[in-house]
């Protein structure tokens, strides 16, 4: 028997989802049924024969890097923000260093749970 991989078991079936597509971007659709990344989309959907520009490929980079730019942003916002309210130290981890273990490492908030807990207070 034959062990097939999550992307031969995409590509097996993208030729009978094409036919049934029926939204304006097949990138994006391709994205959400098979819960992978744009880029990957085109990539897998170009193995398949299917033309997509490399101008539009170049538009998923760009939107990509600067959402990546907004993220780290959003963070360093975070991160100061805290050091004016609170002086706790911060570094590429820790949103909130709270202290440092024997051992001399960091432990405090990490950014992730600080972004989670500045989106719950939003809508307060």
């Amino acid at each position: 028997m034959k062990n097939t991989s999550q992307k031969e078991r995409r590509l097996n079936s993208t030729k009978n989802w094409i036919k049934t597509y029926t939204g304006n971007n097949l990138v994006k659709g391709y994205s959400k049924k098979y819960s992978v990344d744009k880029l990957c989309a085109v990539k897998e959907l170009r193995m398949i024969g299917v033309d997509i520009s490399e101008e539009y490929e170049k538009q998923l980079i760009n939107s990509m890097e600067a959402l990546r730019q907004q993220r780290l942003s959003f963070k360093k916002k975070c991160e100061d923000k805290l050091n004016d309210l609170c002086g706790f130290d911060s570094d590429e981890n820790f949103a909130m260093i709270i202290g440092y273990t024997s051992g001399g490492f960091p432990y405090g908030v990490p950014y992730e749970e600080m972004e989670q807990i500045s989106n719950e207070t939003e809508f307060e």
